[in-house]
């Protein structure tokens, strides 16, 4: 892999790669985690209960978990700038038409199906942009810095949709992440540049065997969806907890969240030099597995002790629990090889979203009305089991060597 990276393309222009891979991302995820942020102005404009707002609210990740693998594969066979232009630019193109007209709750759902299956193009091809471009020595870093689009596009959407929403309804403040979309469609189909391939010695793209014959890839997928768990108990169930067992209101918890997640933003960085100094992705990540589960079991300690120990917590819990994020997705690409990349990124993905919807059904019933120490503690078991499943030894094995 480190002969292909960084070929035929100046230092400076990979870092260019990189910020629209960032861009497209963020983007992406503007779209997917700010259509919640409108919920209120759903309802008022259309009259809806919460349980029909929250299945309109659940197309976009709906779409994305159907196509994330597929797109992946389009990636591996016809290139990144392709890959992420359409599907950033279809996106683009059906919230502007969401944003036009009267639509019923049934087309507005299959628009953001739509969309949502549309803009899953981004997660696999810009990670995979970054694996063909930056060698092993940055590419923790890099990816670490391509995984703060998450956080950044909460932000986005958090700061612009619900002014936009109030003053001119839910419909015109889509634009926001209609226009982002497109814009950054053209610029990805401009700027963009596809990595070289691997060739073989008769000067053909090799077609290497599966990774997935070996069961190294696979144990990398199952730990990052296991360390999915803590992530989303602390960012699904902490707003509603310090609501109602610490009276906060929902605005000021709304902004202990926001400040954590910019905290959690850097810890993705941090974990991703870290990673690139010890020359090791999977390394990083069972000691943050293992960090995980001990701040989750201090989030419960505080709760049933002192009230400045939990707040503390969530927020250690908060920086730990996401940043191990970036780490799986590098050693899935790493372990998979160019060639296998956009798929073994989509199936990484995948199952990471997989967990993270069943996660708040799931410790919702455990907390019930009060019980959130039992939830911290049954939340806590997930990063242990990943860090005996977490393939260390299998590290240096399962790279390829192009």
């Amino acid at each position: 892999m480190a002969q292909v990276a960084n070929v035929g393309i100046g230092g400076k222009r990979r870092w260019l790669i990189l910020a629209l891979g960032l861009a497209a991302q963020t983007a992406s995820c503007s779209f997917l985690y700010g259509i919640p942020f409108l919920v209120p102005s759903m309802q008022r404009a259309e009259g809806l209960t919460l349980a029909e707002a929250g299945t309109v609210v659940a197309a976009p990740s709906l779409g994305l978990l159907f196509t994330l693998i597929l797109w992946g594969a389009a990636a591996d066979r016809y290139g990144e700038r392709l890959v992420m232009a359409l599907g950033l630019g279809v996106s683009g193109l059906l919230l502007v038409y969401a944003t036009v007209g009267d639509h019923s709750l049934g087309t507005l759902f299959g628009v953001f199906l739509l969309a949502g299956a549309s803009t899953a193009s981004v997660n696999a091809a810009s990670g995979r942009a970054v694996l063909g471009w930056f060698g092993p020595a940055e590419r923790g870093l890099a990816m670490g810095i391509r995984q703060m689009a998450q956080p950044l596009g909460v932000g986005v959407a958090a700061f612009g949709l619900p002014p936009l929403a109030d003053r001119w309804g839910f419909q015109v403040s889509l634009m926001l992440p209609a226009l982002a979309a497109i814009v950054v469609a053209l610029l990805v189909a401009w700027l963009l540049v596809d990595p070289p391939r691997p060739e073989s010695e008769a000067g053909k793209e090799e077609k290497p065997p599966s990774p997935y014959r070996k069961p190294a890839l696979w144990r990398v997928h199952g730990a990052s969806a296991l360390l999915v768990v803590p992530q989303f108990t602390v960012s699904a169930f902490t707003p509603v907890y310090l609501v109602t067992m610490h009276h906060w209101t929902a605005a000021s918890a709304g902004w202990f969240v926001g400040a954590v997640q910019i905290l959690g933003a850097l810890g993705r960085l941090v974990s991703g030099y870290w990673s690139d100094r010890v020359g090791s992705r999977l390394r990083p990540m069972r000691q943050l597995a293992i960090s995980s589960a001990g701040a989750m079991l201090l989030v419960a300690l505080g709760d049933a002790t002192w009230p400045w120990l939990v707040l503390l917590a969530l927020v250690l819990a908060a920086v730990i629990t996401v940043s191990d994020n970036g780490l799986g997705f590098t050693a899935s690409a790493e372990m998979a090889g160019l060639a296998w990349a956009g798929r073994a990124m989509g199936t990484q993905n995948t199952g990471q979203n997989i967990a993270a919807a069943l996660t708040p059904p799931m410790l919702g019933l455990v907390i019930g009305d009060s019980r959130y120490a039992l939830a911290f503690c049954v939340a806590a078991v997930f990063p242990a089991l990943a860090v005996a499943l977490v393939p260390v030894k299998d590290e240096k094995t399962a790279r390829p060597t192009k």
